[in-house]
């Protein structure tokens, strides 16, 4: 008889691109897992944990999502109610399930309606006022929030934006209105060219700084 042939083995991928999504334990075991066991909440060190385990980076629009699902209170801190709340929402009963479902309510964000989207925009940026009484986000955070959350569906528009705010000096921070006004120029003003937009109308004056600089042919 003749000799047997070995089948090849394909080979693993390198353990460096593996991600590992542990999917044994119960919303409630993963909430213990990473909570403080002092506080039972879970705070930035176990966010960057269940982000690590997510195989994905504390900035990935994917952890807004999921806080924005949990209808959470204050940036960096999930209680467990609001943990329960998030898995209830995207109807996730493992870690590996919460994967799935944020990856897909990312690809929903990027098409949804004009009041569904608002609805996470005005979220993301409310999010972002840590302190009691604040009511303005650091520029510079606003950046970062801008290129994440409006790129989802204008990226050129808040790529622009995102450049203009970082040359300009006068707005060291952005208030709720600002916010509101950069995505409500981007529903309603014609890109890049500009055409329909109207100085005189009522939008916040960093806009007009914007249109400007726009015109003036920074594209």
């Amino acid at each position: 008889m003749g000799r047997r042939s070995r089948k090849t083995q394909p080979k693993a991928p390198p353990a460096s691109s593996v991600v590992v999504i542990p999917d044994d334990d119960s919303p409630e075991d993963l909430f213990s897992s990473y909570a403080n066991k002092a506080t039972r909440t879970i705070e930035p060190e176990g966010i960057e944990k269940l982000c690590s385990d997510l195989g994905i980076e504390h900035t990935d629009v994917r952890i807004l999502i999921l806080a924005w699902k949990m209808s959470a209170a204050k940036m960096g801190y999930f209680t467990r109610a609001e943990w329960q709340n998030g898995f209830a929402a995207l109807r996730a009963d493992s870690m590996y399930a919460l994967s799935r479902a944020l990856t897909e309510l990312e690809k929903k964000v990027r098409r949804a309606s004009k009041e569904e989207f608002l609805e996470f925009y005005t979220y993301a940026f409310n999010y972002c006022l840590t302190e009691d009484m604040q009511k303005t986000v650091e520029t510079e955070s606003v950046c970062e929030l801008l290129g994440m959350v409006l790129g989802l569906q204008f990226p050129a528009q808040a790529g622009k934006l995102v450049e203009y705010l970082k040359l300009q000096t006068e707005y060291k921070a952005i208030n709720k209105d600002q916010w509101s006004g950069f995505y409500r120029f981007c529903t309603e003003i014609s890109f890049p060219d500009m055409a329909n937009y109207d100085e005189n109308s009522c939008y916040p004056s960093v806009i007009d700084g914007f249109a400007e600089w726009m015109k003036e042919g920074k594209i």
